[in-house]
């Protein structure tokens, strides 16, 4: 990957190594801690420029619906603000890393991208392979200066629940369950209703990193087993999980490999099962 590729969405070590300091490069930590000790996690080491971002409170919508645990994306002035405060413009390339298999870093790509900033990637293997590597980390925090960005959308890759209900049926679409085996099939989970939306294939989310790293899957054996279970280009792929965040992660590997129509329903099953006049299979 020679120079800055702008529509890249992956990104190795090296190239970061080699492109850290261009002036249009911005850097993203997107480590994230329930307990909210991700700025003392920042502040104990991070890649050299980098400005922290808390997706779970900086770019979700604050009214979210009363389902468990939907995860609606904010809305644009809300990312615009995030966007201004990391140093962002229009003609940025946004690099991301998390240390989570690039969960949330994916949950950030997905809303930086639904609102038009084009140029965003995530760092294959993360921090922890960054820091494995040797490469240099930082404690100082050297944040960018702000810039205004105006954004609109989201765009057509986020969908709502009427959305969803309305593509159900259609040849021309596959929706993608990115949960585990388990909340498909209906065995587990804490919804008034358990199973899957009609029609969906189970994508487990977690078996497109290698075991035990943050890296991707060989891509050649990730799109075979894709393809296996019949993702096609020629289909528009809606990807859905539990409340968005593995069905963002879902929707940048199938970036990666070349997919082009991808969306993510990021209420997701949190409202999907609590809706009782909608359809279920289990």
């Amino acid at each position: 990957m020679d120079g800055l590729a702008p529509a890249q969405d992956l990104v190795t070590t090296d190239w970061l190594a080699v492109n850290l300091d261009q002036p249009g490069v911005v850097v993203v930590d997107a480590r994230w801690r329930p307990d909210g000790s991700a700025p003392t996690v920042f502040a104990a080491g991070h890649i050299p420029g980098a400005g922290l971002v808390d997706w779970r409170t900086e770019l979700i919508a604050a009214d979210q619906p009363e389902a468990h645990g939907a995860l609606r994306v904010a809305d644009a002035s809300q990312v615009s603000a995030v966007a201004g405060r990391l140093g962002i413009g229009p003609d940025s390339t946004v690099v991301i890393y998390d240390d989570s298999q690039g969960l949330f870093a994916a949950r950030t790509w997905w809303t930086l991208r639904a609102y038009g900033i084009g140029s965003v990637s995530i760092l294959d293997g993360g921090y922890p392979a960054w820091v494995a590597e040797g490469r240099a980390t930082t404690t100082l925090d050297r944040p960018r200066a702000a810039t205004s960005v105006a954004l609109n959308g989201p765009d057509l890759t986020c969908l709502s629940t009427s959305d969803v209900r309305a593509l159900l049926g259609s040849g021309g679409v596959l929706l993608l369950d990115a949960r585990a085996s388990a909340d498909y099939r209906g065995f587990e989970g804490n919804t008034k209703r358990l199973g899957h939306i009609p029609g969906a294939i189970n994508v487990p989310v977690g078996a497109t990193s290698q075991p035990g790293s943050h890296h991707l899957r060989d891509l050649a054996k990730l799109r075979a087993r894709l393809e296996a279970a019949g993702v096609s280009h020629d289909k528009r792929l809606v990807c859905y999980d539990g409340s968005g965040v593995a069905a963002a992660k879902l929707a940048y590997v199938l970036r990666v490999l070349g997919y082009e129509q991808v969306s993510v329903y990021d209420g997701g099953w949190a409202e999907w099962g609590d809706r009782l006049d909608l359809p279920v299979d289990r």
